[in-house]
């Protein structure tokens, strides 16, 4: 059975090309998927023009609800192991094949590649070493956790904010609650990286740079939720929009003090606000 490799990809027109070329795409073993969602560029047309590429385009956007639906949906497809990168992202030399060889090692349920390049770049490799944390640039994970996944229907939010986090839990947990925790079931593949492009001091990247820090406040908030729900019954419990559950949390939670973060948590808090209703 061939290894899966799937591109989630919004507005990737400047960078899907170089993506796809660091990818095995002429190696067997690998069924190459490219999933566009809400994208209003051409990144599905230039996606088309690579052979052995299987392009998803979706209209509605949204990277866990596109994550779902290529996972759960569309038909699900078939795969040894899943790996998945961004579309922004630029795969380094061995590094699916890394991150292959660090699941089939036996007893981890996802593998996790390190960030190559980026003005923090030693903290953060140095903390996914500590923590066996999880980028949702690149990852890979077990076929049977997949399959597990899909057998007792455990979902993403639509919704959520970022994948890696709640992935590397539920891979954490074995799909259980919090009371299941092994940091050693993610494992950290030292073969397997890549790269981002730093962002630049010109007004559409700080424009993308303040939407981004608007979401990682977003995510915070969110995390807040999904760990509450993990700590207790478990992720058969998540909910299908993570909004549903806004009205009960939203009296408790404030703007950090932090004024590197207080304004965009104000700008979080008041779309959660809206999408309570």
């Amino acid at each position: 059975m061939p290894v899966a490799i799937s591109v989630m990809a919004h507005n990737e027109e400047r960078r899907i090309a170089r993506c796809l070329a660091s990818l095995p795409l002429g190696e067997p073993g690998y069924d190459i998927h490219v999933v566009v969602n809400g994208t209003t560029d051409r990144t599905a047309q230039i996606a088309r023009g690579y052979d052995r590429v299987t392009v998803h385009d979706w209209e509605q956007g949204g990277k866990s609800r596109s994550w779902n639906r290529f996972v759960f949906d569309d038909p699900a497809p078939a795969g040894r192991h899943f790996v998945f990168v961004d579309g922004d992202a630029e795969v380094q030399p061995g590094s699916i094949a890394a991150l292959v060889a660090g699941l089939d090692d036996g007893g981890v349920n996802a593998a996790s590649a390190f960030p190559g390049n980026g003005r923090r770049v030693e903290a953060y490799r140095e903390q996914m070493r500590r923590e066996h944390g999880l980028f949702g640039d690149l990852y890979a994970l077990h076929g049977d956790f997949v399959a597990r996944m899909r057998e007792k229907d455990i979902r993403l939010p639509n919704d959520l904010i970022g994948d890696d986090g709640l992935l590397c839990a539920l891979a954490k947990t074995d799909l259980g609650n919090e009371d299941d925790w092994q940091d050693e079931r993610v494992a950290t593949v030292e073969g397997a990286a890549f790269l981002c492009d730093p962002v630049q001091l010109t007004p559409g990247d700080l424009l993308l740079q303040a939407r981004r820090m608007r979401n990682y406040s977003l995510r915070h908030f969110q995390n807040r939720i999904v760990s509450d729900i993990m700590r207790g019954p478990g992720p058969t419990a998540l909910p299908e929009r993570l909004a549903s559950l806004y009205p009960s949390y939203l009296p408790q939670f404030r703007p950090r003090r932090d004024p590197r973060l207080w304004w965009f948590d104000r700008q979080a808090l008041a779309l959660m606000a809206r999408a309570a209703g």
